[in-house]
């Protein structure tokens, strides 16, 4: 049911969005050489590697440059990239994801595989299901990139004091899950991200 669910909204959503993938993508080649979809290699169901799919926010040379991680202030964000983040529209070409089977719409957010060996059997048991666009840890930390804007080391400081509370959320998911849950996430996301 969950599938099914995911395969018709995905291809409605994508349908619905074209238009607005075109200006963002457009804007992108515009503002800041590089490709216009970010690709990174993150852990999926069962722990198979995927290419999660996003609009670009920084600079095409960044992975070089930084951690996997962002603080607010990060300086290889781009102008139109801090829009992108805010709005999170940058997060909505993960729908392609959820078409091909990779993601779901609500489910444990995918992390890179640095992150997963930190607490692998925590990430084994949660990533039984297909990892989401979002979840209750992305409601509670929507602005989790100003809770690391002060962090002497940014990713010292997401690994142990930020994902552990994010995997507490995933199991605290994987007792309620339904639709009706799903749904309900969904709804509060939309609201925390209207709400900005």
């Amino acid at each position: 049911m969950k599938r099914l669910f995911d395969l018709t909204f995905a291809v409605v959503g994508l349908i619905a969005l074209l238009p607005l993938f075109a200006i963002v993508a457009i804007l992108i080649k515009l503002s800041s050489p590089g490709p216009v979809f970010f690709r990174q290699l993150r852990m999926g169901r069962n722990l198979k590697p995927f290419r999660i799919c996003k609009f670009r926010t920084m600079t095409a040379d960044s992975p070089s440059r930084g951690p996997s991680i962002t603080a607010r202030d990060d300086l290889r964000i781009t102008r139109l990239g801090r829009f992108l983040r805010k709005t999170k529209i940058d997060e909505l070409p993960q729908i392609i994801n959820v078409l091909v089977g990779e993601m779901s719409f609500v489910g444990p957010r995918p992390e890179v595989e640095e992150y997963v060996r930190e607490y692998p059997s925590m990430f084994e048991k949660i990533l039984a299901n297909r990892p989401g666009m979002t979840d209750l840890a992305s409601i509670e930390f929507r602005n989790e990139s100003e809770l690391l804007q002060d962090a002497s080391n940014v990713e010292e400081q997401y690994i142990r004091e930020i994902l552990p509370v994010k995997l507490k959320y995933n199991l605290e998911y994987m007792e309620k899950q339904s639709l009706g849950y799903d749904i309900l996430i969904i709804l509060r996301t939309l609201g925390a991200v209207l709400r900005g």
